[in-house]
C-alpha cells in the first residue's frame, strides 16, 4: 500500500488534492463573501471526503480585479476574509484532521495597489523602483504607442501607459503588473514568501502561470507579429524555449533556486507548477530539484473519447515517469467549466458561445451530464499520480451558465468588450443545505447567485444517501487508498471498442465504456460503480467500475 501519512516526504506522489476557493467555499461572518473561519469549520467534510490535503485558491489583501490574484501583499490574508490568526487555526485544524495545506503562490505579478507598485508610480521613469517591474518608453513621436504589439491574456493590449508617458507590462488584467525577473529583489522577496508561510505550517505551494516568469527583456523588445501569438497555444508554432515571455528556458533557474528553500524544511515543502505548455516542456517544472509536479491539463480538455483517453494517459505518464516525477490529474478547476456540463457538450462546441446562450445552445442535459462526470472521476481517481477536485465536483454541481450579465464578477467580460462570459459560473458558492438565503453557504445571501436547482445537489441532500454522488467520492477515495500499490498501470488487450480497461496491480482494475452501447461486464468482483449494470447485466454506457 502506498504510504500517505504526514511525515512522508513523497506523500504528494499519489495524493488527492481538494481546491478550495475561499469566497465561494464557506461564509462565517455571513457578508456574503468566504472566508477562512468559514473553511475551517467545513474541514470535517472534507476529512470525511477522504482528501489527503486542500490547496487554497488566493485569500491575499486584493481588489478582486481578477478573482484574487491580484495580490497587494504576499504575506497577509485579505481583512475580508480573515487575518493571519485564522488562517494559522485554519492550518492547524487542517493538520489535526490529518489533512495537509497547499497555497496558491502568484509570482508572475502583483495588483498595482501592492507597496512596490505604487512605490514605482511615485519614482518615475528611470528608478530602481520602477525596475522591479517591466516599464518601457512607448514608440511613436511622443511615446503614444505601446512598446510591442503583446497582448493580454484578457484582451488587448499587454501594455498600460502611466501619466508620465511610460508603459508597464501586464500579460493579465490591468490591475495586475507583471514583476521583472531579472531582479534580484524580486527572487530574495519570493524567497521570503516561500519561508513565511513554509513556517506558518503550509506543506505545499500550486504556483500560478509558473511558466510566464521569465521574459526576453532585452532592447529592442521584438514583436510577436500576430496577436495569436501571445496566447500559450503559441507555444505549439515556436521553437521550443523563443517565446519572449511563456516557458523560456531561463524560468528554470528560479525553481532550482525555490528547490532549495523547499528543501530547506523537514518533510520538505512540495510545488506543483500551473504551466500551459506541451507536454515534454511541462514535464521540466516537475524535475528533481524543481518543483516535484506540473498539472496536466490534457485530461481535462481530452473528448469523451477512448482512443484519445488512452493516449492522453500513455502520453501523460511516461512524460512524468521521464522526469521522476508522479501524474497529476483534474477534470474541473476555478478556470474552466465544470465537467459534468463541459463533458455532455458535443465537440467541437464553442464554450464561450454554449455560455453565452445561457447554456440553451447547445442545451446539456443534467442528468446525463452527471452520469458521465460520475465515470470520468472513477477513472481518474483509478489512474496513477495525484488527483486534484475542485470543490464541489463531490457534489456533482453543473456549471451555472445562465448568470445575468449584470451580476458578472470576472474582468474577462469587461476587458473583451462583453465578448467573453468568463469564469464566474464555475465559482458560484457551494450549496451546503436544502433551504436558507444561500443553502447553507452563509447566514445571508452569496455574492454570486445560486441557481434552486442547488437544493438537490447541496451536502445535506446527499449526506447518507446511497449512490449519491458525495457517497460515490466518499467510497472511491476510501477504497483508492486502501487498494494504491505502485505507480504502474497496464492496458488491457482486446477491449470492446469505446471501452478503457487497464490495471493497477494485482488487487484491482478499471473498466469504463465512452461508448454509447452496452457492453459486457467483465469477470470480478464489483467494487465500486459510477452507474449500477443495465437490466442485462451489462456495462451501462459513460460508466466505470473497479474490478477486484
Amino acid at each position: 500500500m502506498t504510504d500517505l501519512s504526514p511525515h512522508t516526504p513523497d506523500w504528494w506522489r499519489q495524493a488527492v488534492v481538494y481546491q478550495v476557493y475561499p469566497r465561494s467555499f464557506a461564509d462565517a461572518d455571513g457578508d456574503g463573501l468566504g472566508d477562512l473561519r468559514g473553511i475551517t469549520g467545513r474541514l470535517p467534510h472534507l476529512a470525511a471526503l477522504g482528501v489527503d490535503a486542500l490547496w487554497l485558491s488566493p485569500f491575499y489583501p486584493s481588489e478582486l480585479a481578477d478573482g484574487g490574484y491580484d495580490i497587494a501583499d504576499h504575506r497577509d490574508v485579505d481583512p475580508r476574509l480573515g487575518t493571519l490568526a485564522d488562517f494559522d487555526a485554519l492550518a492547524a485544524e487542517a493538520h489535526r484532521l490529518g489533512l495537509k495545506v497547499i497555497v496558491d503562490l502568484v509570482p508572475n505579478h502583483t495588483s498595482h495597489r501592492h507597496a512596490w507598485f505604487r512605490e514605482a508610480l511615485a519614482a518615475g521613469p528611470g528608478s530602481p523602483a520602477r525596475d522591479r517591474y517591466v516599464f518601457r518608453d512607448g514608440r511613436g513621436p511622443a511615446g503614444e504607442h505601446p512598446p510591442t504589439d503583446w497582448q493580454s491574456v484578457f484582451g488587448g493590449s499587454a501594455w498600460q501607459r502611466v501619466p508620465d508617458g511610460q508603459w508597464y507590462l501586464h500579460l493579465f488584467a490591468r490591475e495586475q503588473p507583471d514583476l521583472n525577473w531579472d531582479h534580484e529583489e524580486v527572487h530574495e522577496d519570493f524567497r521570503t514568501t516561500l519561508r513565511f508561510w513554509s513556517d506558518r505550517g503550509v506543506d505545499g505551494f500550486r504556483v500560478d502561470v509558473a511558466h510566464a516568469l521569465a521574459k526576453d527583456l532585452a532592447a529592442p523588445l521584438r514583436d510577436l507579429g500576430s496577436p495569436e501569438l501571445s496566447g500559450e497555444d503559441a507555444l505549439t508554432r515556436l521553437p521550443p524555449g523563443t517565446h519572449p515571455f511563456y516557458d523560456r528556458d531561463e524560468v528554470h533557474a528560479i525553481y532550482r533556486d525555490w528547490r532549495r528553500v523547499l528543501d530547506s524544511y523537514s518533510p520538505p515543502r512540495t510545488a506543483v507548477a500551473e504551466a500551459w505548455v506541451p507536454g515534454a516542456r511541462r514535464a521540466l517544472y516537475a524535475r528533481p530539484d524543481e518543483l516535484n509536479q506540473a498539472f496536466n491539463f490534457e485530461y481535462l480538455q481530452a473528448p469523451w473519447d477512448a482512443d484519445t483517453i488512452r493516449r492522453t494517459v500513455t502520453d501523460s505518464l511516461a512524460t512524468a515517469r521521464a522526469v521522476g516525477a508522479s501524474a497529476t490529474w483534474v477534470l474541473s478547476n476555478h478556470d474552466v467549466v465544470r465537467h459534468p456540463s463541459r463533458l455532455r457538450l458535443p465537440a467541437g462546441t464553442d464554450e464561450n458561445a454554449w455560455l453565452l446562450s445561457d447554456g440553451r445552445t447547445p442545451p446539456v442535459d443534467e442528468e446525463a451530464g452527471l452520469r458521465r462526470a460520475r465515470a470520468a472521476t472513477l477513472l481518474m481517481l483509478a489512474l496513477p499520480g495525484s488527483s486534484y477536485v475542485y470543490q464541489g465536483e463531490e457534489l456533482g454541481l453543473p456549471e451555472v451558465a445562465d448568470l445575468r450579465v449584470e451580476v458578472l464578477q470576472d474582468p474577462l467580460w469587461e476587458q473583451t468588450g462583453r465578448t467573453r462570459k468568463g469564469r464566474d459560473g464555475c465559482r458560484v458558492p457551494l450549496p451546503w443545505t436544502t433551504t436558507g438565503p444561500s443553502y447553507g453557504f452563509g447566514a445571508a445571501g452569496a455574492w454570486l447567485p445560486q441557481p434552486p436547482s442547488f437544493a438537490r445537489y447541496a451536502v445535506e441532500a446527499q449526506d447518507g444517501v446511497q449512490g449519491s454522488t458525495l457517497e460515490l467520492y466518499r467510497t472511491a477515495l476510501r477504497l483508492r487508498r486502501k487498494l494504491l500499490d505502485g505507480e504502474e498501470l497496464t492496458w488491457e488487450p482486446d477491449t470492446p471498442p469505446g471501452v478503457l480497461a487497464f490495471t493497477r496491480s494485482d488487487a484491482w482494475r478499471c473498466v469504463t465504456n465512452l461508448s454509447d452501447v452496452p457492453v459486457p461486464l467483465p469477470p470480478g468482483e464489483v467494487l465500486l460503480g459510477s452507474a449500477p449494470p443495465d437490466e442485462d447485466g451489462h456495462l451501462a454506457p459513460d460508466t466505470t467500475v473497479w474490478l477486484a
